[in-house]
């Protein structure tokens, strides 16, 4: 990847020497507020900071191969027997891991490259989803023998529009300002009104009824060739597999709505020759 070997060029060569000349020339305000990170500042060399930058890429032997193996996730059963500092060190450094993927996930797209075995982000993701659902048991443990609720654990959500005007469970959240008085929020984040909400949400509608009609007919033109095929089908079995198509209608009328299905194209054919004529 061209753009990863500029930056690590750029890197190597101290093209952020810059930088630690800034931060250098600022230590004397930040020991004002603490010495001590004014020391850590003042200590921090060229070769550090490259090398912290460096911890958002790949390692370079990794960045010709055509495949990166890598192990499985982590499971859900193998975390509910850490302590919560192994997963708050584990979460840091899945944390670091997923920055570092999504980095050269979007080396790769600026380079219009795959990614080198993308299914490392998908296990780094899985995998801190399974820490956070220890952590929320343990909080529901711990609020059901304390006090005798899990509520708390949750965020509470409230059913109402979003911006676009779709009914959603929206987590509810503290606000500095009262939502009434809040102009400038309610701009950007208030529930959506107007003629374009209202078009949009009768062409959203549309395009689910679109989909759903396009569903039941593929499952009924299923069923037909089934009943077509083999006549002594369990009809009941069919019925509770697509409960929406009756079943017995068809199997009655299965021959007329296979010569409908027959002669349907032909006579789409024949008009479009008739009206040419």
């Amino acid at each position: 990847m061209a753009s990863l070997l500029k930056v690590r060029f750029l890197i190597q060569k101290g093209f952020l020497n810059s930088t630690v000349k800034f931060l250098s020339s600022n230590s004397s305000t930040v020991a004002s507020t603490s010495e001590q990170e004014s020391a850590d500042l003042t200590k921090l060399s060229s070769e550090e900071i490259n090398k912290r930058l460096m911890t958002f890429f790949d390692v370079p032997e990794n960045w010709t191969k055509g495949e990166v193996k890598s192990g499985r996730g982590w499971r859900i059963e193998e975390l509910r027997i850490k302590s919560n500092s192994d997963l708050h060190k584990l979460w840091y450094i899945l944390y670091k891991e997923r920055n570092m993927l999504m980095t050269m996930e979007q080396a790769a797209k600026d380079e219009v490259e795959n990614m080198i075995s993308p299914e490392r982000l998908f296990k780094v993701e899985d995998g801190m989803k399974n820490i956070e659902e220890v952590v929320k048991e343990r909080n529901r443990a711990y609020w059901q023998l304390e006090v005798g609720d899990s509520n708390p654990v949750e965020r509470r959500r409230v059913f109402r529009r979003d911006l676009f005007g779709r009914w959603r469970m929206i987590a509810s959240s503290e606000h500095l300002i009262p939502y009434w008085m809040n102009n400038e929020w309610r701009k950007f984040n208030a529930p959506g009104f107007g003629a374009d909400v209202i078009n949009f949400n009768r062409r959203l509608n549309e395009n689910r009824l679109k989909r759903r009609i396009s569903q039941l007919s593929k499952q009924q033109f299923y069923c037909q060739q089934l009943l077509k095929r083999f006549p002594n089908i369990d009809i009941d079995y069919l019925q509770e597999r697509f409960p929406e198509i009756n079943i017995k209608h068809l199997m009655d009328n299965n021959n007329e709505y296979t010569i409908q299905t027959r002669t349907a194209r032909f006579n789409q054919i024949f008009y479009h020759k008739k009206k040419d004529l």
